[in-house]
Formats: structure tokens, C-alpha cells, sequence
């Protein structure tokens, strides 16, 4: 009970950050956004609804693809992760707390602080081992399916999904194509940390070192 309790404490809370985060992003976005959240923008712009909603029926739409290029890495935990990280960022925006654009350096300390957070919850979500997100999930089906590695089907798939949000109209900026190159080593750093004080506090054995072909 006790490492169920940790785990799921862990999972939901790296959710709820990430829902922060991605509205802190939302907010100076004409800086550049994540490409899936470039698609869910230009979504919103052209559609309707909410950023969050897009987030929920895009995420749905790539479980549906990844289900049948490979199920195994879709569980609970990449249901949760789509139906909860667009409400909760739909509720931080909708508490309106969070600073409008200036177009000044502010705007680049905010969206500097989006992406730690993003990254932090990240790898506060992932060391849960609930199970991933549908986009990581799809990542790794695509690549056991094919010759690509995990990092070349996310740059193939990111850049399809970027051509998309940009043909539509979504805000493309410098910080778009920097994100992976910030947020990747961030979230490394991150998980490490997070999967140590999972063990620590539920006194599980150390897992094996195991090399992932990236």
C-alpha cells in the first residue's frame, strides 16, 4: 500500500505540474511552444474549444494510432496522463493568476521557468512507473516498429506534428526548436533524482542499469 500510495503521489503530481507548466508556456507563446502544444494551440485558434480539450482529443487520437502500431506501452497511467495534463492546464489558465505577456525579459525568465517545471514534473510523473504518455508511448512503439531509434522517431514525429500546428497557424518561435535540446537533459537529471527517492522512501532494491539505444 505504502509504495502504491508513493507511486501515484508522485504520478499526479508531476500531472498537475506539467498542467502549470504548459499554461505558464501558454501565456508567452508567441516565444515558441513545444510542437505538440504548437498543434494544440493553432487547434484552439482555428476550432474552439480549449487548449486543454485539443490536448485531451489530440492525445487520444495518437493512443488510438499507437494501438495499432504497438499496445504494449498503452495502460492506465497513458489514460490518465491524457485526460488530466489539459484540464489542469485549462484550470490554471482559468484561475487567470499567471502574468500576461510583457514582450520584455520577463517574458523569457517565465517561459525559462516553464520549461524547468515541465521538465521537473516530468521526471516526477515518469519515476511513478505508472505507465507514459501517450506521444512517449507512440514514440516507443514507433521506433520498436521501425529501424529508428526512440530520438529519431521523436524528431520525425515532432517535426510532422510542427509542419501541422504551423500550417494551421499555431506560434512557432526560436524556442521551438530549442525545447528538446533544454528539456531533455533537464528531465534526465530530473527522473534520476525522483527514481532515487521513490526507492528511498519505499525501500524497494535498486533496479538494474539498463542501456536504452537512443
Amino acid at each position: 500500500m505504502k509504495n502504491w500510495i508513493i507511486r501515484y503521489s508522485f504520478f499526479f503530481a508531476g500531472l498537475l505540474l506539467f498542467g502549470f507548466a504548459n499554461a505558464m508556456a501558454v501565456k508567452v507563446k508567441y516565444l515558441g511552444l513545444h510542437p505538440w502544444e504548437v498543434l494544440n494551440v493553432a487547434l484552439f485558434q482555428k476550432f474552439g474549444f480549449t487548449i486543454g480539450t485539443w490536448s485531451v482529443l489530440v492525445g487520444l487520437v495518437v493512443i488510438v494510432i499507437a494501438w495499432f502500431v504497438n499496445r504494449k506501452y498503452i495502460n492506465i497511467g497513458t489514460f490518465l496522463n491524457t485526460l488530466l495534463i489539459g484540464p489542469f492546464m485549462d484550470f490554471f489558465l482559468w484561475l487567470d493568476f499567471l502574468p500576461e505577456a510583457t514582450h520584455g525579459w520577463q517574458d523569457y525568465a517565465l517561459l525559462f521557468m516553464a520549461i524547468l517545471i515541465g521538465s521537473v514534473a516530468g521526471g516526477l510523473y515518469v519515476s511513478g512507473g505508472v505507465g507514459a504518455g501517450p506521444r512517449d508511448g507512440f514514440m516507443l512503439s514507433l521506433s520498436e516498429r521501425t529501424r529508428l531509434t526512440v530520438s529519431q522517431a521523436r524528431i520525425v514525429v515532432e517535426c510532422i506534428v510542427l509542419v501541422i500546428g504551423f500550417s494551421l497557424g499555431g506560434p512557432i518561435g526560436i524556442i521551438t526548436f530549442l525545447y528538446t535540446f533544454i528539456q531533455s537533459p533537464l528531465f534526465q537529471i530530473t527522473l534520476r533524482f525522483f527514481q532515487k527517492l521513490r526507492i528511498f522512501l519505499t525501500e524497494e532494491p535498486a533496479p538494474e542499469k539498463v542501456q536504452v539505444k537512443q
